[in-house]
This record gives structure tokens, sequence and C-alpha cells, in this order.
């Protein structure tokens, strides 16, 4: 004879084990932030949606800070079938060219013109070509801070920047831009930024509040110029070939998980740029608002000549 409490026992596995293999879609999910950030909160956003639409017919595995390795490594993963989702952006160049123009300085001078161009035919062009050339369908899409510079003294036109030793990223159109405006760019890896701030050896950085903030550069930057010199995007992507081999059905719940999961991080995002200034401030930075104008006439030949052919349409198009 059974007893009751194995009874029990046996019933619960069972069910559990139904449970899981109940599901029809698994969705590997990789992407490189670390769980408070607002992206892992938006993966969150999207797992809840597609699990609940689809009755658990769908599920989706989070792995966040690279634990399905780095970006480039995630995207390699998803167009051989061994990874699903991930979130990337201007890195995408490397196949499909348009990309770059996610990420170009002064391409875009607000949040709206931004909105504007990646919901328009800018978007559409750039996203139909990542699809095309890397077998990533975007499925959702997320601003970025704008990159800021930070400096012990305060920057109000590019004059300002004559003799600045300024760390950027090697990045070439971000260090010509920056040759372009005066500054002296030096290449670096960010790791090495706050010690180089401290001693001295160079002068000033870029990056967005919070980058900013979480590098605690504060204590060894007075001022944020508000340079907004790069607006850019960044894509949450699902292998075309993954989305394809699901029932007609459960693509629409993804891709409408998809518009969920943008929707609750643009609310998200803004309100987390508003405070990242707060904290930031009581942190003792104070910031200065320069002439956008004479940096992006100074910038713009230089960003138009490291541009190709085919990507200085798309920019004129911006």
């Amino acid at each position: 004879m059974i007893k009751p409490m194995f009874k029990l026992a046996l019933l619960s596995s069972v069910l559990v084990a139904g449970l899981s293999q109940a599901a029809e879609v698994t969705l590997k999910f990789g992407h490189p932030a670390n769980e408070e950030n607002i992206w892992h909160k938006a993966a969150m956003k999207f797992k809840e949606v597609a699990e609940a639409e689809s009755n658990g017919r769908i599920e989706v595995k989070l792995y966040p800070s690279e634990q399905l390795g780095k970006e480039m490594d995630v995207i390699n993963s998803i167009q051989l079938g061994t990874a699903d989702m991930t979130i990337t952006g201007e890195s995408l160049q490397n196949w499909a060219p348009k990309a770059a123009l996610m990420a170009v300085p002064y391409a875009f001078t607000s949040s709206e013109q931004l909105t504007k161009a990646v919901n328009g035919e800018v978007g559409k062009e750039i996203s139909e070509q990542i699809t095309q050339r890397t077998g990533l369908k975007p499925i959702a899409w997320f601003e970025r801070g704008p990159r800021h510079l930070t400096s012990n003294r305060k920057i109000m036109t590019p004059d300002d920047l004559n003799g600045l030793k300024l760390r950027v990223p090697n990045v070439p159109l971000f260090v010509k831009t920056w040759q372009a405006l005066g500054a002296k760019p030096i290449p670096m890896a960010f790791s090495e930024v706050f010690t180089s701030l401290q001693q001295n050896t160079i002068d000033g950085q870029e990056n967005p509040l919070s980058l900013i903030n979480s590098a605690s550069f504060y204590e060894v930057q007075k001022y944020v110029n508000l340079t907004g010199h790069v607006r850019s995007w960044i894509y949450v992507v699902i292998g075309q070939d993954k989305l394809n081999s699901m029932p007609a059905d459960l693509q629409a719940i993804v891709l409408d998980a998809g518009k969920q999961m943008q929707t609750y991080e643009h609310k998200m995002f803004a309100s987390d740029e508003a405070q990242l200034r707060t904290t930031l401030e009581s942190h003792g930075m104070e910031f200065v608002t320069p002439d956008l104008e004479a940096f992006k006439a100074k910038a713009k030949k230089a960003v138009q000549d490291a541009l190709t052919d085919e990507q200085l349409e798309l920019f004129k198009k911006i």
C-alpha cells in the first residue's frame, strides 16, 4: 500500500515533469547587462509576457552578465543555432554596414529625432539589412543614454577642448571626430580610465551617465559637459530561423512580447536618466550646457569623411 505522503510526492513529481515538458519552444536569451540594469529588467518582462500569453508553450531562459559569452560570441551562437536572442547594436556593422549609423557622432541631437528615425524609413532600412545579412531579426529597440564629456574644466565650445587629453574607446570614427573638434583623443580600455584620470594621464573621458556613475568618475571629475555627441539605440534580436521554425501563433506572441518589452524599457529609461543626473549632482558634479551647434558643425566633416557612400546616404536621410 502506498502511503498518502508518498502518493502526494509522486503526483507532484509527475506534474512537475509534465510542466517541464509542456514548453514547445525554449528561447535562450543572453545579453551583457547585469541583473540590476534596465535591459535585464526589460528582458524579464519579455519572459513574463511570452510565457503567460503562450500558456507555457514558450519558455524563456535568461542569461545576463555575458553568461553565454561576449556580444560577438552570442551573435555567432545565434547564427549557429545554439542561442536564440541577444541585445546588440552597431557591432552588427561587421555584416550590415548600415548598422554603423546606430552610433554616429551628432547624427541625432534629441530623443525625439532618434525615435522618429528608428520608427521610420531609416530604422526600417537598418533593421532589414541586419535581418538579410546576419539572420537576426530585431523585435524591439532600446534607446541608449547619450554620451557626454566629463572634465575638470568647463567645456562650452570646441575651442575649450584644445590640448585636452581625452580617453575614447578604440573606435576610429570617435578618434577622428574628437581630433577634428580639437581634443587629443587617446584610445584606452575602459578598465584603465579611472586610474588614468586620477593620475592626470588623461584629462577627461566620454560616456553615458550610467557609466559615469557606476565607474565613480565623480571622484576624479568635476564637470559633466552635456555634449550629447552620440545618441544611439540598440536592438533586441532573435534568430530568424528560430522564429520561422515556430508555429504562427507563437511567432505572433514573441513579436507582441517584444513590443511590450520595448514599451516597458522606454518608460524605465526616461526615469533612469533623470535619476542619474540627480545622483551625480549629489556627488558634487556640475552639469554644463555647451554650444551644441558649434560642436555639431565642427564635427560634421570628420564624420562624413569617415563614412562609406552607402552609410553617408543614410546619414543624410537622418
